[in-house]
Order: structure tokens, then sequence, then C-alpha cells
């Protein structure tokens, strides 16, 4: 595996990284800016930056690989920006696996309850599920079990409302709904595409919480540069300067896992993606944590308080820590891939 980035995905981390700078939310105010909003919106629709995952020219591999993806979700989570992109993307996957024609309007994924994966169908009607990266979305994507395999259909996703991430709100879709298939031609997605597919899930939430880490560690790096505590800049006193040092090498090993798993996506059997993909989040999600604590330890009695943007970093931290399970479900997910602990 080559880590390094070649020209054409520097460029897109160049760009994506221009955008956010210039669209994203600098203060926890911005957040409720709905014309900043509207812009960067228009911006992520008019790059195309949400298809990568949807069928090229073959109508069978996709437009870009795991790792341009992976690009993508970590600037977006390094600059906080609160337009959909995980669920998007996640659906295109979806229906690209099950064949089936490119959505005519924004959508999202239903995942179940607790997030570890997507939302199952019952006996034809969805018990309750949780529509995520919501905003403006017309629909939500379930799974339907089948002989061949999982059909994909589609639920309406109910009202985005914000909860645990400030970012990118999730809806609760109303229980017992009736998921309508998609239409024809789709076909049965079966045991390694929605493996992959995981993988897929697990590669992007491992990017937007290295990215998270890295936008946390530069809002502390440039807090403890201007405040000044006995006539000194804060950043100069040893044990902030070892707290951000730890954060620091925190994510870049996360970095590294994180690369891995995206490049595993398209590049390994399904199994080994899995594996990978599991591996890096049990890290991420167990650094994430640490890294956005300790930005909030350096900022102080001010890192408490809702004006501060850390609260909004650890809060996206912790929903994309839910999303596919956290540190134990994936170290569960690769000692069975290893053989571990199987009866």
């Amino acid at each position: 595996m080559d880590v390094r980035l070649s020209p054409e995905q520097q460029a897109l981390r160049d760009a994506l990284s221009h955008a956010v700078d210039r669209l994203g939310p600098n203060t926890v105010a911005d957040l409720d800016d709905a014309i900043r909003r509207s812009r960067l919106e228009a911006a992520l629709s008019e790059a195309g930056w949400r298809e990568l995952r949807s069928a090229g020219a073959d109508a069978t591999s996709p437009l870009a690989s795991g790792v341009e993806v992976a690009i993508v979700a970590e600037e977006l989570g390094r600059g906080l920006a609160d337009a959909p992109f995980l669920g998007p993307t996640l659906a295109a996957e979806l229906r690209r696996l099950a064949a089936a024609a490119p959505a005519e309007g924004p959508e999202t994924v239903a995942f179940a309850p607790d997030l570890s994966g997507p939302a199952r169908a019952v006996g034809g009607v969805v018990p309750a599920a949780v529509a995520v990266d919501a905003a403006g979305a017309h629909g939500a994507l379930a799974l339907v079990p089948g002989a061949d395999g999982d059909l994909v259909a589609e639920l309406a996703p109910g009202r985005a409302e914000s909860h645990l991430d400030l970012t990118r709100p999730t809806s609760v879709t109303d229980p017992g709904l009736a998921p309508v298939p998609l239409a024809a031609p789709s076909v049965a997605v079966g045991e390694d595409a929605m493996a992959r597919w995981t993988a897929l899930g697990l590669a992007l939430t491992c990017a937007d919480l290295v990215g998270v880490m890295r936008g946390a560690i530069g809002l502390g790096c440039e807090y403890v540069s201007a405040r000044r505590q006995y006539d000194a800049p804060v950043g100069s006193f040893q044990a902030v300067q070892h707290l951000l040092a730890d954060a620091q090498v925190a994510m870049e090993g996360s970095r590294s896992v994180a690369l891995h798993a995206a490049w595993a996506v398209d590049a390994l059997g399904a199994p080994e993606a899995l594996a990978a993909g599991a591996l890096a989040k049990a890290y991420c999600a167990r650094a994430a944590r640490d890294v956005c604590e300790a930005v909030i330890q350096v900022h102080g009695g001010i890192g408490n308080t809702w004006d501060c943007l850390a609260h909004v970093y650890l809060r996206r931290a912790l929903l994309s820590t839910d999303l596919f399970g956290g540190v134990g479900p994936n170290l569960g997910r690769v000692l069975e891939h290893q053989g571990i602990g199987a009866n």
C-alpha cells in the first residue's frame, strides 16, 4: 500500500479545505447562520462530492475509491461542516450495490436505534429507526430481508432534529413504517456486499474522527497561543504542551489506521476490508474521545461553556463513534475475523 496521496487526491483535499475554511462554522453562533449553511450545501452539491460512490462508467464500480471519499469526510470533520455527507454517501453506495438507479433527490440511511447498523424490516415494517445526516433528506434507505440477501427499500425520514451532534441532525422515524422497495431494476445485496458497505461506513466514520481530532487540536493550539497567564502564553506551560503533544500523537496514529481502512474498502476482500475498518474504528473512537476531552481541558473554564467550539467537536466525535459501533463491538469484529473467542 502506497500511503502517499496522488496529485489528484491532494487537489481534492485542497479544494475541500478551501471550501470548509470559507463556509464552515467558526463559532457556535455560526451554526444558526442559514445563509452560510445554504452556501456550504450548494458547494457540496455543485462539486458532486456526495456522489463519489455512485456507479461509474461501467455501471458497477464506484466513481471514486474509498480513499477519495475518506479525504472528503476528514476535511468536513475538521471544519465541522454542517451539510450532509455521510448519510448521502452511504445511501449512494447502497443503491450502487443494489444496481438501482440514483436517487432523484437528497437521501440518507436509516440506522437501527443503537446506530450499530442499518435499520431492517421485521414482518414487513421497520419497528424503529434513526435517520442520520437527515437535514434536507426526502427519504432514508433501510433493508428488507429476502431469500437471496437484503433488498433495499425507502422510508420517510421523519423531521430532522439536532440531538447529540449539532452539525449533523438526526431524526427518529415513525414506528412501524412499511418500507417501499426501490423501483426496478434492483437486486438483493448479498452478505459480502453488505460487509463491504459496512467497511465503507467504518472507514468514513474513522476519517471523520480523524478530521474532528485535527480540528479540535487546531482549536486548542490557537487558544493556548493567545491566552496569557502570569505574563506568558498558556501554551508555554509544559503540562499544556504535553496534553496537546499526546493528542497529536493519538491523531497521527488514528490517521494511519483510518487511511488503511479506506484503502482496504476497494483493495481487499470483503471480510478483510471489514476487519481493517473495525480495527481502525476501535482505535480512532478511543483516541477521538481522549483528544476532544484534552482540548476542553486546555481551554480551562471557557472550554466548558456553550460558546466554545470544543464541545461541538466532542459531540460530533460521539456520534461518529456510535455509528457502526464503538470500541467494544469493533474489537469483537476483529476477534471474530481472527477466529478468537469463537465457540
